[in-house]
């Protein structure tokens, strides 16, 4: 039987078991999968070898034992049901691409590991995983997962099974949220400084693992809820994986400074008796990362340089762009660094067994990102604009059905666009797009133009109706960005998204689309992320970066005019700043008080971040005996009141 017909028999035992939307008329079920989506999901399954089982045998190897129930935060939130994925068995239903399917299925195999003799994963308490590697006294451990109670419960898992052994040394891979956050469920900072435990990680790293998550935390934070599905329900209609792990939680963060820092291409280095390998690899998939071998063990840990997917050279949250040529000339060297190594383990996702499979997983990773790099090169060098070379880099076959390097996180599509970003930035060399007119004026006149929200909508129907959904969705957003309140575009638009989701292959553009559609429905989120739940992050984040955040937050236009001067001191760290005031800008410096300044704040880092991040309270500030205010207090809150606090909540497939 041709692949076509076995589509067609795929499309017709679907929709007789599920039902499919007939895709006429605007207040058809929002979430059912339409025909086309279905038919286009069976063909994208008779495509691939969907049934190959290697990975299977490799995601569930070594299983000790797997986690039940629910961690939960001291607030009562559940951050992570261990059951909510329970719905992944089977064949893919209509609504999920069925190779992202077969990829979250493998990502639901969770638990604690045994990779080899002395070797331990921890994957699927968060997006991210903990290697335990038994030294002479402890447990070395590599990464320590989003949050604080993640971290604890995977800690304490592996205690139950392996034994009550202490943490004799600690490695931050690299400087993204997701490896360092839970440090403080994995060792305090008291114990470190006790035991004189070795905390490793590459140069950089607190620089880059704080600055990330403190100048443009709030608007990374709102959009990371898109490409994590953040408020999504855990089904067949919504959040199923987010590519690189299950899912990420959001509790409560926090870091650990290192004390023993790697800045060489190549260090060696003992740790509690084993010996390691580190690799400097910065500005790849990190600013600061570190890969290693542990030649004792034949173990090559590839940090996020590798992982079972393709990955983001510039993440649909925001982020900044990566660069591809650097990171197929790292993973270029990494083939001779595994040389006599039997076992690669990522920091996400499961490991590979075998030297002639850890070097073919290599290379083609290399060669995603060579072969990305080089064509988006071609054609800009051809004259194509970043939308044009999304639709035309097509990766070889070779490349394109191996499922370690598929786009389940990254895509190849928005993938040329960051290389596009690197070389050439955001214009595309058309003096149209030069000044184009905000989305909601040009909305605006495109309505005019067309007649009204309401002959969009309808022409939008019809695309619809044909599967045509990239269209629909310019339509329709146009439509929405006009006239808001138009209840039938607003609902077109969040099936039409609905339809785009259940097609992605990419589990990000698949949570983009639906939690677009979600909030279409239902409007943007109440609240944003937690500050109080970085607050231990944030103690250990240089004040600098702090005074950074709040001239990035300065109401510039209500500044104008306005000269005020605030002497800063931080009575505990004996830091003092000048901060003023000039052209609209706020600018700051360390080091001796102005004479001249409007009024003089004296308080402690702690009372000072809780104000900046807005979780002070009265005892924090009023009544605390910490603060003191020297000078005009109406200046010094006319300082602050120039200080924007965005709450990270504003809409995004709405008008602001």
């Amino acid at each position: 039987m041709s692949r076509l017909k076995v589509a067609a028999l795929a499309v017709a035992t679907l929709c007789a078991l599920q039902g499919c939307s007939k895709n006429t008329g605007v207040g058809g079920e929002a979430g059912d999968a339409s025909a086309t989506t279905v038919a286009s999901n069976a063909e994208f399954a008779a495509k691939l070898n969907l049934k190959d089982a290697q990975d299977f045998e490799d995601a569930k190897r070594g299983l000790v034992a797997r986690p039940t129930g629910k961690i939960v935060a001291a607030d009562g939130r559940v951050l992570r049901d261990f059951e909510a994925f329970k719905f992944l068995d089977g064949a893919a239903p209509g609504t999920v691409n069925p190779s992202l399917w077969r990829h979250a299925i493998l990502n639901e195999q969770i638990g604690l590991f045994k990779v080899t003799d002395r070797v331990y994963q921890l994957r699927g308490f968060d997006n991210a995983s903990i290697t335990l590697i038994e030294g002479k006294t402890g447990w070395i451990v590599v990464d320590t997962l989003n949050t604080r109670e993640t971290a604890e419960a995977a800690m304490a898992f592996a205690r139950k099974h392996l034994g009550d052994k202490s943490v004799s040394a600690l490695i931050f891979t690299h400087s993204h949220i997701d490896h360092f956050g839970g440090a403080l469920g994995v060792i305090s900072p008291k114990d470190i400084e006790t035991r004189k435990v070795p905390v490793v990680a590459p140069i950089g790293f607190m620089e880059e693992a704080t600055s990330e998550n403190v100048l443009v935390g709030t608007a990374m934070g709102r959009r990371s809820s898109y490409q994590f599905g953040k408020d999504l329900e855990r089904s067949a209609k919504g959040m199923v994986d987010v590519g690189n792990g299950k899912m990420v939680v959001y509790g409560t963060f926090g870091i650990l400074p290192p004390n023993a820092l790697v800045p060489k291409p190549r260090q060696e280095m003992t740790l509690d008796g084993v010996g390691f390998v580190f690799y400097n690899v910065p500005g790849a998939e990190a600013p600061s990362e570190l890969t290693f071998t542990v030649p004792e063990l034949k173990i090559y840990c590839g940090a996020e340089n590798l992982a079972q997917t393709m990955h983001n050279l510039l993440p649909i949250r925001g982020a900044k762009v990566r660069d591809a040529l650097a990171w197929s000339n790292y993973l270029d060297q990494a083939l001779e660094q595994v040389n006599g190594i039997d076992i690669y383990i990522g920091q996400h996702n499961w490991p590979i067994w075998g030297n002639a499979r850890i070097k073919e997983f290599i290379t083609k990773h290399r060669d995603v990102y060579k072969y990305t790099h080089d064509q988006t090169v071609r054609l800009i060098n051809a004259g194509y604009t970043p939308r044009e070379i999304a639709d035309m880099v097509k990766l070889p076959k070779s490349l394109d059905e191996y499922f370690g390097a598929r786009g389940y996180y990254g895509d190849v599509r928005h993938n040329v666009k960051a290389v596009y970003q690197l070389y050439m930035g955001i214009y595309d060399g058309n003096p149209a797009n030069l000044n184009p007119l905000a989305p909601q004026d040009s909305a605006k006149r495109y309505m005019d133009l067309i007649g009204g929200a309401d002959k969009a909508v309808s022409a939008a129907q019809g695309a619809f109706d044909k599967g045509d959904y990239r269209w629909a969705a310019e339509l329709l957003n146009h439509a929405v960005f006009a006239q808001p309140d138009h209840k039938a575009a607003k609902e077109l638009l969040a099936r039409t998204y609905d339809q785009m989701g259940y097609a992605a292959e990419s589990a990000l553009w698949r949570n983009a689309y639906l939690t677009g559609a979600n909030e279409l429905r239902n409007g943007p989120p109440k609240k944003g992320i937690s500050k109080a739940d970085l607050m231990d992050l944030l103690m250990q984040t240089p004040i600098e970066r702090f005074l950074e955040a709040m001239a990035g937050s300065l109401d510039g236009p209500a500044a104008d005019g306005k000269n005020l001067k605030i002497n800063l001191v931080l009575s505990d760290t004996k830091e003092s700043f000048v901060l003023w005031l000039e052209n609209a800008v706020l600018h700051f410096k360390p080091g001796a008080l102005a004479s001249d300044a409007n009024a003089t704040l004296t308080l402690t880092k702690g009372i000072f971040i809780k104000m900046i991040a807005g979780t002070a309270g009265v005892k924090d500030t009023l009544l605390s005996d910490d603060l003191k205010i020297d000078g005009s207090k109406i200046d010094l809150v006319r300082f602050f009141s120039l200080i924007d606090k965005a709450p990270g909540t504003f809409p995004i497939v709405t008008p602001k």
